[in-house]
């Protein structure tokens, strides 16, 4: 074993931590900023009680965890912090800091179960149907929308598509998903003919040059994630829509629909682009729990007539 670099201030341990991250493992930009503010935000844990990061001890990260929990932080994100900072503990045992894992041992904060919200179809309909299909940027947002719905995208794939990706005659375009793997995504009518629309009058409209993004912005650049997310919350309010919508509820919605229309959920997880069945496995959970919901409605609905009709009849008698 290599001897501890001792000389390495705990900030420069992250800077080389994160490096090996973007260039190895392939991390985006957004969770190498993330795992920043994370660690980070322990770092400074640590220095304010005159703690030393390799001297930490179980106990003493449980301290931390506790102050999290105090702060009335989110259990998943205590979650998340914690198997972040962990990570960072193991990449300082491989590069020889530490003769061994300074938290192995330490369990991690119990994430509730959230089920994943969905739109229903007629909250849908009208959240696709709000961009004004007269302006370049309405019928470009028409397309984001049937995408996200139809072909059920992450909003870093939406953004990442290039029109060379897309193919109208199959209904399909291949996206660059999580781990920079490739995959192919199929939608359907709607989403074609919104594509159509965006390409034939729209994008000529906002491109301002030779630019290979699929949906541009005013300056005829790709767009950002922060405008779909804009976008989004945008229509939705146009249309009425009660509930926080945000890009990935879509996605969420396209896979319950799937499922509540007996998809298979192989089928389902390959079109997600998952790589375990597991990920996607929450979805039959959303699925069933609707599928109750309009049961226990439809039979409240049979009581509340059958009780009507005996009341009929006790006054007729």
């Amino acid at each position: 074993m290599a001897s501890p670099p001792a000389h390495k201030t705990a900030e420069a341990f992250l800077d080389a931590y994160l490096r090996e991250l973007q260039s190895l493992g392939g991390r985006s930009p957004y969770t190498i900023r993330n795992y920043r503010n994370d660690i980070g935000h322990f770092l400074r844990f640590c220095e304010e009680g005159g703690i030393e990061l390799l001297t930490i001890t179980r106990a003493t990260f449980r301290t931390y965890l506790a102050s999290l929990r105090e702060a009335e932080m989110a259990p998943a994100s205590v979650t998340r912090r914690t198997t972040t900072i962990h990570g960072f503990y193991r990449y300082l045992q491989r590069e020889g800091a530490t003769d061994r894992d300074l938290l192995y041992g330490v369990a991690l904060p119990k994430k509730p179960k959230r089920l994943p919200k969905v739109i229903e179809p007629p909250h849908l309909q009208a959240l696709i149907e709000a961009p004004d299909p007269d302006t370049p940027q309405g019928l470009r947002d028409r397309a984001m929308l049937e995408l996200l719905y139809g072909g059920g995208l992450r909003i870093s794939e939406l953004v990442g598509l290039d029109v060379a990706s897309l193919d109208l005659v199959g209904g399909q375009a291949i996206v660059l998903g999580k781990g920079d793997k490739e995959r192919a995504v199929l939608f359907g009518e709607p989403a074609i003919r919104a594509l159509q629309a965006y390409l034939t009058v729209g994008r000529p409209e906002l491109a301002g040059g030779p630019e290979p993004a699929l949906f541009l912005n005013r300056n005829g650049k790709r767009l950002s994630a922060r405008s779909v997310q804009y976008a989004v919350r945008r229509y939705a309010l146009t249309a009425g829509i009660p509930e926080d919508v945000h890009p990935h509820l879509l996605r969420h919605s396209f896979a319950t629909h799937l499922l509540d229309g007996g998809a298979d959920i192989r089928i389902v997880q390959d079109l997600l682009g998952h790589t375990s069945a597991n990920t996607t496995q929450i979805y039959t959970h959303v699925s069933r729990a609707r599928q109750a919901e309009v049961t226990d409605k439809a039979w409240q609905e049979v009581g509340v007539k059958a009780l009507e009709r005996a009341r009929s009849k006790r006054r007729v008698s």
